[in-house]
């Protein structure tokens, strides 16, 4: 009865950040935003390093200034790494997060381009594409892949002949979303 009470714990938790990934889906960036701060909150610093990790790859979706989104990509990939699948409880985290790994370093790549920090973003954009193999043949896996590729041509658009980089051609808050679609938790 224990085992069931402490993994209807985790899935509640999900069930809530899919609640309010819908709501920001639906349109309503700002009370998503909220709610994901309240969800935060309750989780805390310490707390499950899956929910960590789901929440603050959708908080960074809400956020109005680039240097905000990347902060809250920077926590969703320290929390995966928390993650190493070594105890039984944590396997099945471990396994979920790891499909998430080209979609965080996308995302991270994408702040980068919006940051005008191009080498930072041909990195994590290097680490998505080498986390590739762990997507599944599906829509999810296909998006993240053509979001790749899609990111890879506008970095190298960007160069210019001699060498340099256009800054903040894509960096405009509001502007053009060059991350993935993000998986539903």
């Amino acid at each position: 009865m224990a085992d069931q009470q402490q993994q209807a714990v985790p899935d509640a938790m999900m069930t809530r950040i899919g609640q309010t990934v819908i709501l920001h889906h639906a349109g309503d960036r700002e009370e998503a935003r909220t709610r994901f701060l309240q969800l935060w909150t309750e989780i805390g610093a310490a707390g499950d390093p899956l929910h960590r990790c789901t929440l603050a790859h959708y908080m960074a979706d809400t956020q109005d200034d680039p240097a905000d989104e990347l902060a809250w990509d920077l926590r969703a990939l320290s929390a995966a790494e928390e993650l190493t699948g070594d105890r039984t409880g944590e396997r099945r985290s471990f396994l979920a997060v790891r499909a998430l790994y080209p979609s965080l370093h996308l995302n991270l790549a994408a702040d980068y381009v919006k940051l005008g920090r191009p080498a930072a973003a041909r990195t994590h954009l290097s680490r998505a594409r080498g986390a590739t193999g762990v997507l599944a043949d599906d829509s999810y896996g296909d998006g993240v892949r053509a979001a790749i590729g899609r990111l890879d041509l506008r970095i190298r658009d960007s160069a210019d002949p001699a060498g340099g980089e256009e800054p903040g051609r894509f960096g405009d808050p509001g502007g053009e979303t060059l991350g993935p679609p993000r998986q539903r938790p």
